[in-house]
């Protein structure tokens, strides 16, 4: 079982290049949700997500809808600024999926009211709107991986002598 980061209509290939390089480095799948506001041959996601592209396990939808349909009894939570309960206030089984929306409108109004008890916020200062998304993406995973005993990873390196 994995952790899945979705990431609906991305616009900005560097920032899903860096969630692909975070994906590799945690053993999470993505998966994307078009239209994307790129190419996947775009050479700053590529450059981005380094030479990790062949060791991503990655996944395409043309519709939200469709993920949904193809993962029916997963638990999806979505990150959105507008929720009250904050991301640490949620358990995170390992087979859920983490759903964000595009950097320059979030994810679908319609969406979030849907699955209101699911919505997620990282807490910030009043007057900033929003953290990057590759950054928000970050922070949410990793608190699932805390949470999962960081199942997977390699947690007992010697550290500096």
């Amino acid at each position: 079982m994995v952790l899945n980061v979705v990431l609906v209509e991305p616009e900005i290939p560097q920032n899903t290049g860096n969630i692909a390089r975070t994906c590799v480095s945690t053993g999470t799948a993505l998966h994307l949700v078009g239209p994307l506001g790129f190419s996947l041959e775009d050479k700053y996601l590529k450059r981005a997500g380094l030479d990790y592209w062949d060791m991503l396990e990655l996944h395409y939808y043309d519709s939200f809808r469709e993920l949904k349909e193809k993962y029916p009894s997963n638990t999806f939570y979505y990150a959105t600024t507008k929720a009250s309960r904050l991301y640490t206030d949620v358990c995170y089984p390992m087979d859920c999926f983490i759903v964000f929306g595009k950097e320059t409108a979030g994810l679908p109004r319609d969406l979030l009211e849907e699955n209101r008890e699911y919505c997620i916020r990282i807490p910030m200062v009043k007057e900033n709107r929003s953290l990057n998304l590759s950054n928000s993406v970050a922070i949410i995973l990793y608190e699932a991986l805390r949470q999962n005993g960081f199942f997977g990873l390699e947690i007992d390196k010697q550290g500096i002598k």
